[in-house]
């Protein structure tokens, strides 16, 4: 059984409806990445499936573990297991970094961490994605740049464990090293216990990272899926062949 599946899905979002229909189905063990143009509704989907209350489902359902999670709020998704990293991760002033994830960490196990635990688990995590130590006492994301909010993102992931992560735009505004380190970073924790749902609008990410499974979304839904050898294909021909085909 699918980890994360969703159904014939329907979202509006202030009266216009962007997701027209969009079926898709994420294991454990299984990255997969979902590529469109600007507009395609791809960032909707990933709020959708957190439970953004700005995102209503109008139609379908979105299943974790075969359970209907329509009316669950976004924290108590996090503690079944999903994830979203954000497209454009939010300032937290006044909360240090070594806090909120303690916090986040504690919010999601049975069991508080002990204090040396976490600190050793988060300075190893660090350490692999080339975070200084001199963040542990920065507020969130405050004053970070575009390439260490990602980094913080994936420290999120490696953190949380999650069984389902959803990347939105992960690769959006970082330079060649930048990408590279967060690549390394979502290929370290690839596994059987965790799906992935990579969000982009542009190939390079798959670059570094090789999905199983290459999604196209177009208008609101999925037009074409295949192997990472369609992301190739894509790369050559773009979106517009998609455009001119009836969805459907």
């Amino acid at each position: 059984m699918a980890e994360l599946e969703i159904k014939d899905l329907r979202v509006t979002v202030e009266g216009n409806e962007i997701l027209t229909g969009l079926s898709l189905k994420v294991a454990k063990g299984e990255t997969h990445a979902l590529m469109g143009p600007n507009g395609s509704g791809k960032s909707t989907l990933a709020y959708a499936i957190m439970g953004h209350p700005a995102y209503r489902i109008s139609g379908g359902q979105v299943l974790l573990k075969g359970a209907d999670i329509h009316d669950l709020t976004p924290d108590v998704r996090a503690q079944l297991g999903l994830f979203l990293a954000m497209q454009y991760p939010t300032e937290i002033p006044g909360v240090s970094m070594t806090n909120f994830l303690r916090t986040a960490v504690n919010a999601v196990r049975e069991d508080d961490v002990p204090v040396r635990q976490f600190m050793t688990a988060l300075r190893t995590e660090m350490s692999a994605l080339g975070m200084d130590e001199q963040f542990l006492s920065r507020n969130v994301n405050e004053g970070f740049s575009g390439g260490e909010k990602k980094r913080f993102e994936i420290l999120q992931l490696a953190l949380l464990k999650p069984e389902i992560a959803v990347l939105d735009e992960t690769d959006s505004g970082l330079d060649v090293d930048a990408l590279k380190v967060v690549a390394d970073g979502v290929n370290r924790l690839r596994g059987p216990d965790l799906g992935m749902l990579i969000i982009t609008h542009y190939t390079r990410v798959l670059r570094y990272i090789t999905p199983d499974h290459v999604h196209v979304m177009v208008e609101g839904r999925i037009v074409e899926s295949g192997g990472p050898e369609l992301a190739e294909r894509l790369e050559e021909r773009g979106y517009e062949v998609y455009r001119s085909e009836p969805v459907g």
